[in-house]
């Protein structure tokens, strides 16, 4: 199980793409057909990467969308083990393959 807190997609948007390419959020918005806000909550970590931005995102950056899928998996599984604990009580279903 993983230990260290990985980063959301949106700072590895933020870091990797947006600061060292020089753009803006409006100019990534415009590019992508999305609302300046949406956007803008992801970079900033408060909205998830659905489906839908991450094949714009790989469109845009030429990535793949599981680039970007993979990122928001990682980071939601962490927070939901780390913050949710009803899963842990779930009993394991054992088969039994009789012989035939």
């Amino acid at each position: 199980m993983r230990t260290r807190q990985p980063a959301h997609p949106g700072r590895i948007l933020k870091n990797m793409y947006i600061k060292p390419l020089g753009i803006t959020i409006t100019m990534l918005a415009d590019t992508l057909k999305v609302s300046r806000k949406a956007l803008s909550m992801i970079v900033n970590e408060h909205k998830a990467v659905t489906t839908e931005m991450a094949l714009r995102l790989s469109q845009a950056f030429d990535t793949t969308p599981d680039l970007w899928l993979n990122l928001q998996k990682n980071y939601d599984l962490f927070y939901t083990r780390k913050n949710s604990k009803g899963w842990q009580a779930i009993p394991k279903i054992e088969t039994v393959l009789e012989p035939t």
